[in-house]
């Protein structure tokens, strides 16, 4: 694990815009509102402050370095996934290689059972927030009880001086079976399919980010729905049989993924345009050696503690800044 990022100059015009799943960020407080036994000291997981303090540490490591050899700085703008609380990214944002970033936070506590939330870190220096919102996506079982997934964080904010909305999220899981929870997923694109009217009727020449952990791939019904024609998704031609972000059973998935309006591809002075997307999953990600060797290097395996960064790799592109 790299102790200090790669070094480059800090002139260049490109800036990092990323997302990560944390893998199950929780405190060790017991909140009595969420499902959160699994991660306090006396479960059988046995997450202490100790393991708390060195996921923190290792998290902060990555995201330090996610984009820095492209740019020469961390990540402008960061979605995460899986954060319990609030909390757990103001104790993030203040560890070693992130302290200094002169990072702030937009989060609001999600009704997912398990607690788990999205948020946003942003640099105050290179963006500025002039509006938030959680909104809520509304999908049902098949016995027609609700289903309380994660809301969508609606973010828009002044990029160096240019508009653009962010829409943080992480879809209905797979936990019962890809084919009979798709729907779930096709309802929350359907949901991101209407903030995007909502922004585009309020201006047409918007510029829209939609990043997240949308647990389909590129190619699934529920992303295809969702970019339609008015967004490109860099992240298709990254997913191939030998990579992703994540890896299950031996096939890779690339369920992270950051996806954008079309204006992104236009040059214009004082704007942002597209530069290059990527995977971050640099050799100290991953485990190295053994049965699943080349996977993320992940905090938990079931019950087992294996002290890594996240199940997840974490994905970004860049944008020129035409100034």
């Amino acid at each position: 694990m790299p102790s200090t990022p790669y070094f480059k100059k800090k002139d260049t015009p490109l800036y990092t815009l990323a997302f990560y799943n944390l893998e199950n960020l929780f405190d060790t407080v017991d909140d009595p509102q969420t499902l959160d036994d699994d991660f306090l000291p006396e479960s059988e997981k046995h997450w202490n402050q100790e393991r708390y303090k060195k996921k923190l540490f290792k998290l902060g490591t990555v995201i330090s370095n996610i984009g820095f050899r492209e740019t020469g700085r961390a990540p402008i703008l960061l979605g995460v996934a899986e954060v319990e609380n609030k909390k757990v990214l103001d104790d993030l944002i203040q560890t070693k290689h992130l302290k200094h970033k002169g990072y702030d936070i937009v989060h609001y506590d999600s009704p997912d059972e398990r607690g788990i939330d999205v948020g946003l870190l942003y640099q105050k220096e290179h963006f500025t927030v002039t509006r938030s919102e959680s909104v809520t996506v509304d999908v049902n079982n098949p016995n027609g009880e609700r289903d309380y997934t994660r809301d969508i964080l609606w973010v828009t904010g002044q990029l160096h001086d240019e508009e653009i909305h962010v829409l943080v999220n992480h879809w209905p899981s797979r936990r019962d079976g890809a084919e009979s929870t798709a729907y779930k997923r096709v309802a929350a694109a359907e949901k991101n399919r209407e903030l995007i009217t909502q922004i585009t009727d309020a201006n047409p020449d918007a510029k829209i980010i939609i990043m997240g952990d949308f647990n389909d791939d590129p190619i699934s019904e529920s992303i295809q729905h969702l970019v339609q024609n008015d967004l490109y998704n860099p992240m298709e031609r990254l997913h191939t049989r030998y990579r992703g972000t994540l890896s299950y059973k031996g096939q890779w998935n690339l369920f992270d993924q950051v996806i954008f309006s079309h204006n992104f591809h236009q040059y214009k002075k004082g704007a942002h345009s597209f530069a290059h997307a990527n995977i971050f999953d640099d050799a100290f990600l991953k485990v190295y050696k053994g049965r699943y060797k080349g996977t993320p290097f992940r905090t938990y395996a079931g019950r087992r503690y294996k002290g890594g960064f996240s199940d997840h790799f974490p994905v970004a592109i860049q944008l020129k800044w035409n100034q």
